[in-house]
């Protein structure tokens, strides 16, 4: 379990890190990018970003390659805001969380449709026994 330090630290390196994308960062390939969480090595020496990328699978790889390029200046800025002995090394990972819980919500609510389609297309179907004993034919 990581310790309260480690968990503050990470919490603050995403704080500056989504900052300086955000505002700092001036190469165009950094479009559209979200810092979704930070993990940290145990010796805090390492520092894993996970960002999520909107677009085409081509510009997420653009955008990936200049948040490599820029990896150095935005350490640069976590190293100003941590002011510690050791700046955590930066790596960037994609994390495809955000896509993947739009893509479950999506077959949720399709799967949700499909069930209700029967009903309303043939409500007579399955008439329930209270019509039946209602519709008693009486012969005169």
């Amino acid at each position: 379990m990581p310790s309260h330090r480690s968990l503050r630290m990470a919490e603050a390196i995403r704080e500056v890190v989504s900052s300086a994308i955000l505002f700092e960062v001036s190469d165009p390939r950094v479009r559209s990018v979200t810092v979704i969480s930070v993990e940290i090595s145990g010796d805090l020496r390492n520092a894993t970003v996970f960002v999520s990328i909107m677009g085409t699978p081509d510009e997420q790889t653009l955008s990936m390659r200049g948040l490599k390029h820029a990896a150095g200046f935005i350490q640069a800025r976590v190293a100003a805001r941590l002011q510690t002995r050791f700046t955590p090394a930066l790596s960037f990972k994609k994390d495809d969380s955000v896509k993947k819980s739009i893509e479950i919500s999506r077959l949720i609510d399709t799967a949700i449709a499909s069930d209700r389609k029967p009903e309303v297309e043939n409500p007579d179907a399955n008439p329930s026994p209270e019509e039946d004993e209602d519709e008693v034919e009486v012969d005169d």
